[in-house]
């Protein structure tokens, strides 16, 4: 997977200037209108939603939100240790912070926000199925809600992990039922989802070509030892070793 940064263009600048919206950029002064295109989709969705909801709050200086750790029905780990697990820096924890009790006020994050926060970012497609495998994905403990912790640092690796970490998590959202392999059924299940979610109101088209055709094809190149199931290494190994995958891959990070 191509690196899919968070510098500076996703949370907000030294003077405290939010994003643009939707792919919407500044030019001189004034706004031009977004394409509904492949590219104008690559950004964290998740991170938006959460810089969204701090858009006209005002946010509580570092002692403050330090403070507010311990007012929330789940306490998150301190910055400091959070800083140390993530490659996000204190400002940016503090904002991330910020938005997300601002959204989650009890800490804690269910299954139906992440599908209110897809429904919003895809409103003309079915972002449900997709929603639903994604949380999946945070929810490690399988327990039905992601704390902040979790979330954070799941946010670190998509945004400024290694490849291979990346890789990591991506057999682990491919993986549905966590034992350790993909099937083609699953990897069938995730890209359906996904097309589903966004790709009739892209430009051009992923519905050029069936979910289907792009699993039968990576799902042989994977499976080298032809069991009917993929390994986290015959993936990782697989998909660094073939352009042709790591480019397709860039389609689950415009989603995530």
């Amino acid at each position: 997977i191509n690196e899919t940064k968070m510098d500076g263009g996703l949370l907000p600048d030294a003077n405290g200037k939010e994003p643009s919206p939707g792919g919407q950029r500044e030019d001189r002064g004034k706004w031009q209108k977004p394409r509904i295109t492949r590219k104008s989709l690559m950004k964290c969705c998740l991170v938006k939603w959460i810089i969204d909801s701090t858009t006209n709050t005002q946010g509580p200086e570092s002692s403050d939100c330090e403070l507010e750790l311990s007012t929330v029905r789940h306490q998150p780990e301190g910055l400091e240790q959070l800083q140390v697990q993530t490659q996000f820096t204190k400002k940016e924890l503090q904002s991330l912070y910020r938005g997300f009790k601002n959204e989650c006020p009890s800490g804690l994050v269910d299954e139906e926000t992440f599908k209110n926060i897809y429904s919003q970012f895809f409103p003309q497609g079915d972002a449900t199925t997709y929603a639903h495998f994604l949380f999946n994905a945070f929810d490690m403990d399988r327990n039905g809600s992601i704390r902040f912790e979790d979330f954070v640092i799941g946010l670190s690796v998509l945004l400024r992990g290694s490849e291979t970490e990346k890789l990591r998590w991506a057999f682990n959202l491919y993986d549905i039922n966590k034992d350790g392999y993909i099937t083609k059924k699953e990897m069938l299940a995730i890209m359906t989802s996904i097309y589903d979610m966004m790709g009739r109101y892209t430009s051009p088209s992923v519905r050029d070509v069936d979910p289907s055709e792009h699993v039968d094809k990576f799902f042989q190149k994977m499976d080298r030892n032809r069991d009917g199931v993929v390994t986290i290494d015959e993936f990782i190994e697989t998909c660094q070793k073939d352009e042709n995958i790591m480019a397709s891959m860039q389609l689950f990070e415009n989603v995530i």
